[in-house]
């Protein structure tokens, strides 16, 4: 690494109390390893920086080796090098990344999980074929599913049905509550499956002409523009909100019902936008479908296209 870069990741750490090296940024992770962390954030500190290192090279291969870590996301706290994804996701779940922060830890709730017999049977033979080891569930922002079978810390909520015990990680287990493992029949031979009662509705694509019948109609709704400043200047919808850290720590004090709109050119970044928030409990959520460039063509003609 040479100076340059090393003076300049040496800055940015000292001049922020939680700084988070990550891929994309906490509006737009761009891997599922950075969109856990930045979670785990949300939910115990609001106010901390993030670098993308995607969009810097020499940051991306400089943060590995100064803090001799092989792996992103990396987080500092104070000028203190935490840890990548697995030891910040201990740390949560055992209550010492909240005391970082001096805050209280959640409860550790235990949820509800049913595993059926047909399911137990199975998954008892497969813990006797892993000595030391246990059954492991993971529920990730998306609410996908994985089970498992991995080591356990003593850090996991446990949770027992039908003789068998599920061991998750304190995100996990605030999803969990009301799950069903079963064993069902399948063209390739039985498998397990997994209903969740929290997982969130989809988000919902709405069409230019049916959002401009709601403007006309009177409807009240937040609209975001996920797109750079840039872009921006060039083209822009009258009443949306540029997309920012400032905006979206705003969002976050919205209620959960809050009927929200996100758009960006074509609509793929947007998409992941509305994901974002879905995942964080909202449940009116709505990606403008082909974005201001379906916007211009079918609605206002007045929009620059681009």
């Amino acid at each position: 690494m040479d100076s340059q870069t090393r003076e300049r990741i040496d800055s940015l750490i000292h001049s922020n109390d939680v700084i988070l090296f990550m891929k994309g940024d906490r509006t737009q992770p761009q891997c599922g390893f950075s969109a856990r962390v930045v979670q785990m954030l949300d939910s115990v500190v609001s106010d901390y920086e993030t670098v993308d290192v995607l969009s810097d090279p020499a940051i991306r291969d400089g943060i590995k080796e100064y803090s001799n870590w092989p792996t992103i996301p990396q987080l500092y706290v104070k000028g203190e090098f935490i840890g990548g994804c697995d030891i910040i996701t201990d740390l949560f779940s055992s209550g010492e990344l909240h005391g970082k922060f001096g805050v209280e830890p959640p409860e550790r709730v235990q949820p509800k999980i049913t595993v059926t017999p047909a399911a137990a049977a199975k998954l008892v033979e497969y813990l006797q074929r892993s000595p030391g080891k246990g059954l492991q569930l993971t529920i990730d922002a998306h609410f996908d599913s994985n089970l498992g079978m991995g080591p356990v810390s003593g850090n996991e909520v446990a949770a027992e049905s039908n003789g068998v015990t599920v061991h998750m990680d304190l995100m996990t287990a605030q999803r969990a509550d009301g799950v069903t493992i079963d064993m069902v029949e399948g063209l390739n031979g039985p498998s397990f499956k997994l209903d969740n009662p929290n997982a969130p509705a989809p988000v919902n694509q709405i069409m230019p002409q049916e959002l401009k019948q709601l403007i006309d109609a009177g409807k009240r709704f937040e609209f975001f523009d996920v797109r750079t400043p840039e872009e921006r200047q060039t083209a822009q919808i009258p009443g949306t909100r540029l997309l920012d850290q400032e905006t979206a720590a705003y969002i976050g004090g919205l209620p959960k019902d809050t009927m929200m709109v996100f758009h960006c050119h074509h609509g793929g970044r947007s998409q992941q936008a509305a994901e974002h928030f879905r995942e964080r409990g909202f449940t009116n959520v709505y990606n403008l479908a082909g974005g201001i460039d379906a916007w211009s063509a079918e609605v206002d003609s007045s929009v620059p296209r681009y």
